[in-house]
């Protein structure tokens, strides 16, 4: 049961706000937006994303920028009200077209249509982009897309060498083309999320990948479609069964661990030739999710040396290749880096010649903070730090410091060699 529910910009400012049940005290947005902003318990830099105050529950994630957050006073599921909170971003993005402060503001009639339909009195109804064609009559108004900020993973759709237009996946479902002529497209994406873990030596220890397989379909007449994989995909090991998608056999050159499909997946024809069939839904939604831990060659090599510099003091040398082709580029990296919990201060030495390159020393969480504004495939970075302690070393700095986090996009490029090869209508 959801008391309320409503959208903040990063400012704080209220784009949405309902109160269903009338339960909670006035003023629980900015309560929420003073908690998350200045969150310091437990050392953590960032608020979890579920936490109780005075007796309410909050529960928020955090989309483009924008906090989506439900209230309620009683125990309900976090999983499910988390769940609740993507599916509601995931619809009004299919309805707007684009998900950012301008297109909820402009659009804020539509929003609190589709908010009445989607939650009723606390209770959550449908979430279902399709579904809810029958119910929504506003007609969404179109932000400017030359002012929008860069689009995520669904955005890098490509054809041939070109890309397509930055407005090609930014369009609502809803609306029609020019002319008053329905849109006939459809785009497939595939992410991946990498876990990797290396030894200090910089031997790989554990690896792992998350994927899914995106689609957003603006095909009208509800068509059945079928998307072919690569032919020689296996899926677990050991079994005969047809249909048991975690063990089943396949000795193929990409062997998935586990997979689950969207309900409009058709499996009959799956482990003959490896092509899905479905009738797409409107929106965007994932066909299937994968999971994979064979050996695969990860994008990044990463090693990280710590030593003795002195009684107090030490050198932690930070080390990135680029294990991918040169025509490929990689975004926005992040690498963390923990150190002991009594170092006092870091000061840094980034290689000659480095562009677009950010350092930091995060006191509250003691980490050390590399950011990189791209890495271009087959190049190599370096940092170096000092550290100074508020106290002479004692045991070993290897086991206080460390293991190194790093974050990173790769347009156009999956580890796990998975393809959508052909679509056929």
């Amino acid at each position: 049961m959801i008391s309320q529910f409503f959208v903040l910009s990063q400012r704080g400012d209220h784009i949405v706000f309902r109160d269903y049940r009338g339960e909670v005290p006035k003023g629980s947005a900015e309560i929420f937006f003073r908690k998350v902003k200045f969150w310091n318990e437990d050392e953590a830099e960032e608020a979890p994303p579920v936490f109780n105050i005075d007796g309410v529950n909050y529960v928020h994630v955090k989309v483009a920028g924008l906090f989506f957050v439900v209230t309620t006073m009683v125990n309900i599921s976090p999983s499910l009200l988390l769940e609740l909170l993507q599916r509601i971003a995931r619809v009004t993005k299919d309805y707007l077209g684009v998900l950012n402060e301008d297109s909820l503001r402009k659009n804020f009639i539509l929003v609190y249509e589709l908010l009445d339909e989607v939650i009723d009195f606390g209770y959550p109804q449908t979430t279902s982009t399709e579904a809810l064609k029958s119910y929504i009559f506003n007609e969404p108004i179109m932000v400017d897309a030359g002012r929008l900020p860069p689009l995520g993973p669904a955005a890098m759709f490509m054809q041939g060498t070109k890309r397509m237009p930055g407005t090609a996946v930014t369009k609502s479902v809803v609306a029609n083309e020019p002319g008053g002529k329905k849109r006939e497209e459809i785009f497939v994406d595939i992410i991946e999320k990498i876990s990797v873990t290396f030894s200090s030596s910089g031997y790989i220890l554990t690896s792992e990948i998350d994927g899914t397989i995106q689609m957003k379909s603006y095909l009208s007449g509800n068509p059945e479609i079928r998307l072919a994989l690569n032919e020689d995909l296996g899926i677990g090991k050991n079994s005969s069964s047809t249909h048991d998608y975690r063990s089943s056999s396949g000795g193929g050159s990409v062997v998935l661990d586990d997979c689950n499909f969207h309900e409009s997946v058709q499996l009959d024809s799956f482990d003959i030739d490896r092509t899905l069939h479905l009738i797409p839904p409107d929106g965007e939604f994932p066909v299937m999710n994968y999971r994979m831990t064979q050996e695969f060659k990860p994008p990044f090599r990463v090693t990280a040396l710590i030593e003795e510099a002195g009684p107090s003091r030490a050198e932690v040398l930070l080390k990135i290749r680029a294990d991918f082709p040169a025509n490929v580029t990689a975004n926005t990296i992040t690498v963390q880096m923990p150190v002991p919990s009594y170092t006092m201060r870091a000061s840094f030495e980034l290689e000659a010649g480095a562009v677009g390159q950010t350092t930091d020393f995060k006191e509250g969480t003691r980490r050390l903070e590399w950011n990189l504004k791209k890495i271009v495939g087959g190049s190599e970075h370096t940092l170096r730090a000092k550290l100074t302690f508020s106290q002479e070393t004692h045991g070993n700095l290897t086991k206080e410091a460390g293991p190194v986090n790093m974050n990173f996009t790769i347009p156009m490029y999956n580890a796990s060699k998975l393809q959508v090869s052909d679509i056929f209508r």
